[in-house]
């Protein structure tokens, strides 16, 4: 009769791990499916820049910087995201891809501060598209920012979380990284003149 308890409680125990272990495999696969949409928007997002800056190209001549700039954040910006798309988990490369995407923001609006500058610019069709675009595609990746987010905040949590994380440990489910971009205007003081 023990014998058959003890089996019994063996089972209930093994049962129960492999439960918290597809929990945690499950969570894993959903903070992944997560950063794969954010993939999709800011490939998308990298793949509008160059129709940006070539329309941007044959009315602002002399700011030839800042368009070089946009191109090469916008590089740096694919090259995090490869990184990032190979092991979304890791933090290093998380780290990498916000900071390569707060300084492709940063000289995007750079750009369109310029843009401003240039009356037939604004006005030309397809840089009006091409801005709607991004403007479209920049608010995608929000919103998939924030759902890849709110994954990785779940899985971390439930792999901190005891029991589950006596298992986490053993079998090597590390902790995931969140998506911060920061945007510089955030960061800026605001200006106060009293006079």
């Amino acid at each position: 009769m023990e014998f058959w308890i003890f089996l019994g409680i063996v089972a209930v125990v093994v049962v129960y791990g492999i439960t918290l272990y597809n929990r945690l495999v499950t969570m894993r696969n959903r903070y992944k499916n997560a950063f794969a949409q954010i993939d999709v928007q800011l490939t998308r997002r990298y793949d509008l820049i160059p129709n940006l800056v070539e329309t941007a190209k044959g009315y602002m001549k002399h700011e030839r910087e800042t368009l070089e700039a946009v191109i090469q954040a916008r590089n740096q910006a694919r090259a995090g995201l490869e990184a990032a798309s190979a092991d979304p988990g890791n933090a290093a490369v998380m780290q990498q891809l916000g900071g390569a995407e707060a300084a492709l923001s940063g000289a995007l609006g750079r750009l369109f501060a310029l843009a401003e500058s240039y009356p037939d610019l604004k006005a030309n069709q397809n840089m009006m598209q091409l801005s709607e675009e991004l403007t479209t595609t920049e608010n995608k990746v929000a919103f998939a920012r924030q759902s890849y987010n709110d994954s990785v905040m779940e899985y971390n949590t439930a792999r901190e979380s005891f029991p589950a994380s006596l298992l986490a440990n053993n079998f090597h489910f590390i902790a995931a990284e969140l998506l911060k971009i920061e945007d510089e205007k955030k960061r800026e003081a605001p200006k106060v003149s009293f006079t």
